[in-house]
């Protein structure tokens, strides 16, 4: 295996190690980084600009024409171009960061967007009672301008809080209620915390409501996958067993107050100082996450509880904020385009684009929106777990230890995530080799791992080894046992193979179909945006080589980042956005591929390998 190299990225300390080639984008994308790149990751925009702090990047022709030859002698280069070849430290700046950008970015006028979210604090002066007049609590408060209703808390809290050795009194209104009446000025702390709920995943970002700033993101695995893998066995526990949906239920908020407690605790944050959260997530969990039955998704005609965004209290939940904080959950488009992908579009501004545009967040559920003229049209198909390691053999998530990227060149070179032992395979490592065993000829168009005797002539006696016969299948061997974390081989299976296969034709089937709804070409397409945290980290080229994805230029297929988490915090930052939220999701029209008679069709056919020749 080819030793990696270190990366230091600035100023937030994160360290990722990868293999000499590896462009920075992409190694950002290992630490957590979405770097801007509208052009496709072309070297044309000069949006991607980072710099080396030490180490060295040799500078490509296109820098050098987009940065000049001064900037490049100060250590600036384009991310999308440069490829590390040595231990380096590269600072990125906030305005290359994808999200960064799009938070401060505006609508098509180019206006900046405004942080108004619904929280609002103001610091008010009590005078003293005077001893000829008797007034009540709430009329000495009204006498000082605060005319808003009060919660029930919040008038619990006010006879304290006006007898409280500081005159101030800090006002917490929401919308048109005043939910808090803190002693003192504290102005300064007002939070709110968007929420990613994947039926894999949990992320969760705290965010300034004064500034719009992140101050702290932490993100886990989703406790419900002791459940199962898949939204349809979390249904089928909600239908089978009377207290099915309680113990998801109670799963699932346990994983996010335990984020909410990390958030807190790591940005010295009272939670009592947390006056929103909003969630986003497909139609399963979010119905989950509410305490709502989700058993009619499991049968015809996959109905949701709701469509319209849900508000309520985080007393109702309840979550470790503050109790009259309020929850906002996101609009659902179907039974299976949940609020995940309302998000996405919101993020993305999908609805403004004026090319075709495609949308597609690939995980366990796969949700694609196609975006042409007038029309949205959103689908959802069961990807299944194999992208995230789950049935395949040697698979895994990717956690320390995955192999996350494979070359083939003469032998085979790995990238591990933390730059450990490989111990398994998570779902871009499993892309990655499909697609290069593919390219060398060693897999086939159906999808059959050749044996030696049935491989092209020219490859190298180092790849020829690492085919294992096993009666009438053939293996590929990754890592030998000697290397890896387990003491055991690391092998690609055949069966792993067909895993894949089933996986990969979902989502071109559903993209295809979805195009032929539309009229459009693939050719047509001016972008295909790849969503979520999987999306971010595949390679393009390769999604294209097993078929995934349609034969477009790599620079018109673009990472979005993490556009739930992202849409979430858009509408947390802004009641104009909840606006427009509700505007946006009765523009698109919701496609149930079980009810469409090409699908096995278009299936079968996707099952197949692209045949390049």
């Amino acid at each position: 295996m080819s030793k990696e190299v270190k990366i230091v990225f600035q100023p937030s300390g994160r360290i990722v190690h990868a293999l000499p080639g590896t462009i920075i984008l992409e190694a950002a994308a290992l630490a957590g980084f979405i770097i801007h790149t509208p052009c496709g990751g072309t070297g044309k925009c000069g949006k991607c600009i980072v710099r080396l702090r030490s180490g060295n990047c040799p500078p490509t022709e296109p820098e050098i024409a987009v940065l000049g030859k001064t900037r490049i002698a100060e250590g600036f280069r384009l991310a999308c171009m440069a490829r590390i070849t040595d231990p380096v430290t590269i600072e990125v700046p906030d305005s290359s960061l994808f999200q960064t950008h799009q938070q401060i970015l505006t609508t098509d006028t180019g206006d900046r967007l405004e942080v108004r979210p619904r929280v609002r604090k103001t610091v008010i002066q009590i005078p003293p009672p005077f001893s000829h007049e008797i007034l009540s609590d709430i009329e000495r408060l009204r006498a000082v301008g605060v005319s808003a209703p009060l919660t029930l808390p919040a008038l619990r809290a006010l006879p304290h809080a006006l007898r409280s050795p500081d005159s101030r009194l800090t006002v917490v209104q929401v919308d048109n209620d005043v939910i808090a009446l803190e002693p003192g000025d504290t102005s300064a702390s007002c939070y709110g915390i968007a929420f990613d709920i994947g039926s894999t995943t949990l992320v969760g970002t705290l965010v300034d409501l004064m500034t719009g700033k992140d101050v702290a993101v932490a993100a886990r695995v989703n406790p419900q996958t002791s459940f199962g893998d898949d939204v349809i066995t979390r249904i089928q526990k909600c239908r089978s067993e009377k207290n099915g949906l309680a113990q998801l239920q109670s799963s699932v908020l346990e994983g996010v107050n335990r984020i909410i407690d990390e958030l807190e605790r790591n940005a010295r944050v009272s939670r009592l100082s947390v006056y929103e959260v909003v969630f986003a997530g497909n139609t399963t969990m979010q119905q989950i996450l509410c305490g709502i039955d989700p058993s009619a998704l499991g049968e015809l005609p996959f109905a949701p509880a709701f469509r319209d965004a849900l508000e309520f209290t985080a007393a109702d939940l309840p979550l470790h904020v503050h109790p009259c904080a309020k929850v906002y959950v996101f609009p659902q488009i179907g039974g299976f385009v949940g609020g995940d992908t309302t998000a996405g579009i919101v993020a993305t501004r999908l609805d403004r684009v004026t090319a075709p545009t495609l949308l597609v967040d690939i995980g366990t559920n796969g949700e694609i929106v196609l975006k042409h003229g007038e029309r949205m049209l959103a689908t959802s198909v069961a990807a299944g777990p194999a992208f995230e390691g789950a049935r395949i053999t040697n698979g895994m998530r990717a956690t320390s230890g995955a192999i996350e990227k494979v070359i083939i060149d003469g032998d085979v070179s790995l990238n591990v995530i933390g730059n450990a032992k490989p111990a398994g395979l998570c779902g871009t490592g499993l892309i990655d080799v499909a697609a290069e065993l593919l390219r060398v000829g060693i897999l086939d168009e159906t999808g059959r791992i050749l044996p030696p005797d049935e491989c092209p002539a020219g490859l190298s006696p180092a790849l020829l080894a690492r085919l294992v016969e096993d009666k009438e299948e053939t293996h590929f061997l990754l890592v030998p046992k000697k290397d890896s974390a387990t003491g055991e081989p690391i092998l690609l299976y055949q069966r792993d193979i067909r895993e894949l296969q089933l996986a990969n034709a979902a989502i071109r089937a559903g993209i295809n179909i979805l195009l032929k709804m539309a009229g459009v070409d693939a050719s047509e397409l001016g972008a295909i945006l790849l969503a979520g945290g999987f999306g971010n980290f595949i390679r393009r080229n390769h999604a294209r080589r097993i078929g995934m994805l349609p034969p477009i230029p790599c620079d018109k297929i673009r990472f979005v980042g993490n556009t739930s988490s992202f849409g979430a915090k858009r509408v947390l930052l802004s009641t104009q956005e909840k606006d427009y939220t509700s505007r946006v999701v009765r523009q698109v029209q919701h496609v149930d591929l079980s009810l469409d008679p090409e699908f096995q069709l278009e299936f079968s056919t996707a099952m197949l390998f692209p045949n390049e020749g």
